[in-house]
């Protein structure tokens, strides 16, 4: 594929992807010159945070355990507040998550949900054509520009008067972008998508009485806050927008960060826009993190909930600390949709959704998360009911008292054959969803992502090193995974997932299920490998 060259003042931009007249809107000069000053700037303090992280697994490995730094202890006992939200940022009680594709854009904005959080991450499969077309499908949401005429219905879609306040996750630190390179090395696929949405729409948003809001991912420790902070400073002072004027808020999704809230606040204090519960990837990382431990095998992905105590110590320290300095603390998500076909599946789906979100309410969060249009009317009256004040930062919730034992505490259940195909079939169903260019995909009457795709295969991986056992007596071996892998395969073709999917992506994912579950050496993230498969690939999510 020929390249696109961009002489700027940090060096040499070349974009391997296709420049279509329309992209190259987005990929302007200008805005690539923002993008490859970040980079120059950022990119060695990335790869040494990232080089951190190995570090502190290697020592998480041999044996020691997260813990409140000893360093940063008069930040935790010191009394301060993070600067003071917009007014477009105080009332979050319902927030909708979904990719970045041109129609699920129109229906989020338009849902009824106080934020929309445009994900380029967990929903959204990093293909060149789904990041620079999410991109133009921003900026012409951010301008109300953005239409759709449906080729296969006819049916149109636009924007409403009233719509959601727009939030943009861009990727986590340790995903780079292979299309484009600053002086032959791949850029951090966070400056691209970062850079690429401020350059284009943060005056636009500010003349609109909003700003640019983010939602920051992966962060593993107070450290890589900063090195956001650093990023959004230079962005800002770079076109003359005043510190403070983008937002951020910060998903408590690893563990290591669940010890590290305060100094993450601290951090981003002129930007915070507070903390979130991404209670998939934190049960992720939960495993992730203790993996070279047999003492903490987890049970079946479907008993690990919010009911366990290591979930319920996490959700109700991130309220304490950030009620304690003067910013919302998110809720998460709940998983289920509607399910149209079955009314009594259906009733059954939106209980759960409302238990979870009044359990959310009355513990004191401010808001909640859903991944489905349908749900929001459900979740905004949950907390409509519970909550008559825009937000909940004035319960400080000094009944809660978590000690570092308390966030680590194994989970209890047990491991069930049931389990152990599900976690297969979904990796492998999501995985070959994702190879296609598709992030976000509804499996079994729940919506999955990266993060639910990444305890499916995590799992399979733990269980098969320590040859977990299983509530029926037997050991889970690597005849056992690939008999059930296999017979799995099978089902998937059998209720038409070949043509889902595609063959070739299914055989894909098969393969990288198989090698992922059964390697020696665990793979830090399954996107890291499916990268190279779906830079292969060229078809859009849909």
């Amino acid at each position: 594929m020929p390249q696109t060259t961009f002489t700027t003042a940090d060096g040499t931009v070349e974009i391997s992807g296709d420049v279509t007249p329309a992209f190259s809107e987005v990929l302007s000069p200008d805005a690539l010159a923002l993008v490859a000053a970040l980079t120059t700037r950022y990119r060695k303090q990335v790869q040494a945070l990232l080089e951190k992280r190995k570090d502190m697994q290697g020592r998480y490995d041999a044996g020691e355990r997260p813990r409140f730094l000893e360093e940063t202890k008069t930040i935790r006992a010191s009394d301060w507040t993070v600067a003071e939200l917009p007014d477009d940022l105080k009332d979050r009680r319902v927030e909708i998550t979904g990719p970045v594709s041109r129609k699920l854009v129109i229906n989020a904005l338009n849902s009824g949900a106080n934020v929309f959080m445009a994900d380029f991450e967990d929903a959204t499969a990093p293909s060149w054509q789904n990041l620079i077309q999410g991109q133009i499908n921003l900026r012409d949401a951010v301008r109300r520009t953005i239409e759709l005429t449906d080729p296969t219905s006819g049916k149109a879609y636009k924007l409403r008067e009233n719509v959601a306040t727009l939030f943009v996750r861009p990727r986590g630190w340790h995903l780079p972008e292979e299309h484009v390179r600053l002086d032959g090395a791949p850029i951090p696929g966070a400056l691209l998508d970062f850079g690429l949405f401020f350059f284009h729409n943060a005056r636009e948003l500010v003349d609109r009485n909003s700003g640019p809001y983010f939602y920051l991912p992966k962060l593993e420790s107070h450290l890589e806050a900063r090195l956001w902070n650093e990023v959004f400073v230079t962005a800002q002072q770079s076109v003359g927008l005043p510190i403070g004027t983008i937002k951020a808020t910060v998903l408590i999704e690893t563990l290591p960060a669940a010890f590290e809230m305060d100094e993450i606040l601290w951090e981003l204090r002129d930007h915070s826009a507070g903390l979130n519960c991404g209670r998939w990837d934190y049960i992720f990382s939960f495993i992730k993190t203790f993996r070279a431990d047999p003492g903490f095998v987890l049970p079946d992905r479907a008993q690990v909930g919010m009911d366990q105590p290591f979930m319920r110590a996490y959700t109700s320290l991130v309220i304490k600390t950030c009620h304690r300095r003067g910013v919302h603390a998110m809720g998460g998500m709940a998983a289920q949709i509607p399910i149209k076909e079955d009314p009594k599946a259906n009733e059954e789906a939106l209980a759960k959704v409302r238990t979870d979100k009044l359990r959310e309410v009355k513990a004191g969060h401010d808001g909640t998360w859903v991944a489905h249009p349908g749900l929001v009317p459900l979740a905004v009256e949950v907390f409509d009911s519970h909550m008559p004040t825009l937000n909940q930062i004035h319960k400080k919730r000094e009944d809660v008292n978590v000690t570092a034992e308390d966030l680590i505490r194994l989970p209890e259940g047990n491991r069930t054959e049931a389990g152990l195909r599900q976690n297969i079939s979904v990796g492998i169903q999501y995985l070959a969803a994702w190879i296609g260019g598709n992030g976000c995909v509804p499996l079994y009457h729940l919506m999955e992502d990266a993060a639910t795709a990444e305890i499916s295969r995590t799992q399979v991986w733990q269980w098969l090193r320590y040859q977990a056992e299983l509530a029926d007596g037997r050991l889970v071996t690597a005849d056992l995974v690939q008999q059930i892998l296999q017979e799995e395969m099978e089902k998937i073709r059998q209720h038409a997932g070949g043509a889902r999917f595609g063959e070739d992506n299914l055989d894909q994912a098969g393969e990288l299920f198989r090698r992922l579950a059964t390697a020696a050496a665990y793979e830090e993230f399954l996107t890291l490998p499916a990268y190279d498969l779906l830079t292969k690939k060229t078809g859009p999510q849909a």
